[in-house]
């Protein structure tokens, strides 16, 4: 039985002046998109495509929580 993990991250852009806070369950594939700006929004508007942080998580529902203890929510 394969384990999944689940994965919050901060990416930036080059100058550190904007942050993007995410969910994902394929850290790398994630990243490669937005550094190759496969979604149009705020990360390919600001530039946003350097990975600063993750966290690693074996349940959905706790990366979730993290993700918006770290927005603030």
């Amino acid at each position: 039985m394969k384990n999944h993990l689940y994965y919050v991250y901060i990416v930036t852009n080059k100058s550190n002046t904007a942050l993007y806070i995410g969910v994902t369950s394929d850290l790398e594939n994630r990243v490669w998109q937005h550094q190759e700006k496969v979604y149009k929004g705020y990360t390919s508007k600001y530039q946003i495509n350097k990975l600063v942080y993750f966290e690693e998580f074996q349940w959905i529902q706790d990366a979730i929580a993290r993700e918006k203890q770290l927005k603030g929510g």
